[in-house]
């Protein structure tokens, strides 16, 4: 049952971008979202739900049972020990997501320029950069270093706040015992 339905998320992982590339702008011109900032939230949600469901699956794996269990004796309901007990928990696997996910949305270049039109106004940082020379034909190295640099800079600033919580969170799922 579960085995099953958690199998058919990994297989979503395994779904390349460019195979949905043509099916999700003709899905945001019919639906009215083509070149919005919702259509490109809306790809990164559902591609991001595969490894988020593969990072808490194996994290809530190492919860011990006896925690839920005493919960249960003390008459708790499941949102009550969801919340009191395996939600504190469970900060090192959300801060694992957060930052998977905001390096990947950051990052991201081909669902930007194919959902947004390659609109500057629209795009994410890595497709901004492309219109920053001005000039097609030429390469400016030293323009394109420091707006690199530039770029960096919020995802650095993620993991400088987040990182003690991101390599805990990362091993805490790899091993039961």
């Amino acid at each position: 049952g579960s085995n099953v339905v958690f199998t058919l998320f990994l297989f979503g992982m395994f779904i390349p971008y460019q195979a949905i590339m043509i099916p999700l702008v003709k899905l945001s011109n019919t639906v009215g979202m083509n070149k919005s900032i919702y259509v490109l939230v809306f790809a990164h949600i559902i591609y991001g739900i595969p490894i988020c469901t593969l990072i808490f699956r194996n994290y809530y794996e190492t919860i011990p049972n006896e925690l839920i269990e005493a919960g249960r004796v003390d008459r708790a309901s499941m949102v009550r020990i969801y919340r009191s007990i395996i939600l504190p928990l469970s900060i090192p696997a959300f801060v694992v997501v957060v930052i998977w996910q905001f390096t990947s949305a950051w990052n991201d270049f081909l669902f930007a320029i194919f959902l947004t039109g390659g609109s500057p106004k629209l795009s994410v940082a890595t497709t901004a950069l492309n219109f920053l020379t001005g000039s097609p034909n030429a390469v400016y190295y030293g323009m394109n270093m420091t707006a690199s640099l530039i770029v960096s800079i919020p995802v650095l600033i993620v993991y400088i706040f987040l990182g003690r919580y991101f390599l805990r969170g990362m091993l805490s799922g790899s091993l039961k015992g």
